[in-house]
């Protein structure tokens, strides 16, 4: 047997639950939870919670997300999207200035999280919104010790922050910035989870939160207004599939953007990936092809009101795209819809002709029971609109800007639009149940991050903490350029070069590339085993 690849993490493992999340005191809140008799989506909830207090940036109360469910006494696998609409009152011509859409009153989306948190307790969950709420309030309250990547979003953000003085007051307390080990107190923000665990989502979406943030934005030029929020309801679907080596994975399905990396597995398949071996020339210059291929089909299709997800992901598809894979590497026009193409760009297929011819946090929680649940949420950008509802402790999304301000993109911002969301939980299952949960932040990059891990796990057999500590690459940038972990060997990255990739360095580690978290199931033994990213700041807990 090959030796295990080295990691910089102790293995975590347990057998009667665990947690992976973005920051250790969110991961310890949804083990408290599971220590209390509590299951998977008990803990899940409390994680967001918690989260939304020890890492802020990140995701929150305002912000939106997918849950994807796994429910082990009834069998059930199902997506809880809790992706707010663009406000019924937007106008694309508001966003002539791009900035609009990134930061201030113009920039979110109705706040989903809220309700989501609040439905997956009412329809899986074994306790009240009070108990699982209680380490995030606890938190909140006492205050927690931010860490030096804490204090690095924070400085990045200032500036924002400055423009809206109820958010500096918060997070920039004294007008200074935060420095690691000092404790960040957010009373405001504890009364609200108390207030919303009392009085449920009427309180936040048609009561005295919905009036403060109503005025507030209105205040500011916004147009989010009572009937958005009243009119929000999160939604249970039935997860896309995939299928990768005879595993099965399942996503979110369209407007979320999973099918992009569906896709790149799928041409992937078609190449014996074990063979060529883990981060070699030939496999990296096949997954950065692939992904461009995938990622062109992703733009054109996604956003339609009804995307041809099976013809993309049916093998005779996924073998004419691979066909186009050659010992150089294709320019791309990048990650979003770009009206004017070049010629020699990769462009999007006929989905048909294989048939008929950082802004972001993942959690993952299993129990004892089997009961499995993998989160993807967030607030658009680091720190959203940079606007905190007075009084509220909430701070609120940036989604807007994730729309195309081109009306030609199936994904222009409009009233009412639902938005093409790259937040992309997955679970990995064979004939029996779950074996993976994975996800990661990383913008665009979730949608390459994600199978570049599953690779490691399936074809390099690699235990799930060595699976994400593993170099990785991502490509986007228009043209062919490719940024990469320098810990990929320089032979290997100077055969990438020698095929045409204009390589970006960003050093051994980089949290561009992503902050995974996962936790992988023992079939035989039903074991957990956690991994978490020394990219961020992410822990595994088990017990």
């Amino acid at each position: 047997m090959p030796a295990a690849p080295s990691v910089s993490r102790a293995t975590v493992t347990g057998t009667r639950g665990m947690v992976a999340a973005a920051h250790p005191l969110a991961a310890v809140a949804g083990l408290r939870i599971l220590v209390q008799g509590g299951n998977a989506v008990d803990a899940a909830v409390a994680t967001a919670a918690a989260l939304n207090v020890v890492e802020p940036n990140m995701s929150g109360i305002a912000g939106v997300g997918y849950m994807l469910v796994h429910c082990a006494a009834t069998g059930e696998l199902c997506v809880l999207d809790y992706v707010g609409l663009a406000p019924a009152a937007t106008r694309l011509e508001s966003y002539a200035d791009p900035a609009t859409a990134i930061r201030g009153p113009l920039s979110l989306l109705v706040p989903g999280a809220c309700g989501g948190w609040l439905e997956a307790l009412r329809r899986f969950g074994t306790m009240d919104a009070g108990t699982v709420f209680a380490p995030a309030i606890e938190y909140a309250e006492r205050g927690f010790a931010l860490t030096a990547r804490n204090c690095e979003f924070f400085a990045m953000a200032a500036a924002d922050l400055r423009r809206f003085p109820p958010a500096a007051a918060v997070y920039l307390p004294g007008d200074r910035l935060p420095r690691p080990g000092q404790v960040l107190v957010q009373a405001e923000l504890a009364r609200t989870l108390r207030a919303v665990a009392a009085e449920g989502a009427s309180w936040f979406y048609r009561g005295e939160f919905a009036d403060r943030l109503v005025g507030y934005l209105q205040c500011h030029g916004g147009t989010l207004a009572r009937d958005d929020l009243a009119g929000f309801r999160p939604c249970w679907l039935p997860p896309l599939c995939g299928q990768y080596r005879g595993y099965r994975l399942f996503v979110p399905p369209p407007p979320c953007q999973a099918l992009q990396m569906l896709e790149t597995l799928a041409i992937m398949e078609g190449f014996d990936v074990a063979a060529m071996g883990h981060n070699t020339t030939a496999t990296l210059h096949r997954f950065i092809e692939a992904a461009k291929l995938a990622m062109a089909d992703r733009i054109a299709y996604v956003g339609l009101p009804a995307p041809p997800t099976a013809a993309l992901l049916h093998p005779g598809c996924a073998a004419a795209r691979r066909a186009l894979i050659g010992p150089r590497a294709l320019p791309t026009g990048g990650e979003r819809f770009a009206r004017r193409r070049q010629a020699e760009e990769v462009q999007a297929g006929d989905p048909y002709a294989g048939p008929q011819a950082e802004s972001t946090t993942h959690f993952d929680v299993v129990d004892a029971a089997g009961n499995a649940v993998a989160v993807t949420q967030s607030l658009g950008t680091s720190f959203g609109a940079a606007m905190v509802v007075p009084g509220t402790g909430v701070l609120l999304n940036g989604f807007m800007r994730w729309f195309d301000l081109d009306p030609d993109s199936p994904n222009a911002a409009g009233p009412g639009r639902k938005i093409e969301m790259c937040l992309a939980p997955v679970q990995v299952w064979d004939a029996s149940g779950p074996l993976l949960l994975l996800g990661t932040p990383g913008s665009y990059g979730i949608l390459q991050t994600t199978p570049q891990i599953i690779m490691n796990w399936i074809d390099h057999g690699m235990p799930v903490q060595a699976a994400i500590e593993a170099p990785r690459v991502k490509t986007g940038r228009p043209g062919r350029g490719v940024d990469v972990e320098t810990r990929i060997p320089a032979a290997v990255l100077a055969g990438l070069e020698r095929r045409g990739h204009e390589l970006h360095r960003l050093g051994a580690w980089h949290y561009t590339l992503g902050g995974a978290q996962g936790i992988a199931i023992d079939r035989d033994s039903g074991a957990f085993t956690g991994g978490a990213d020394p990219r961020r700041d992410g822990y595994a807990i088990g017990w």
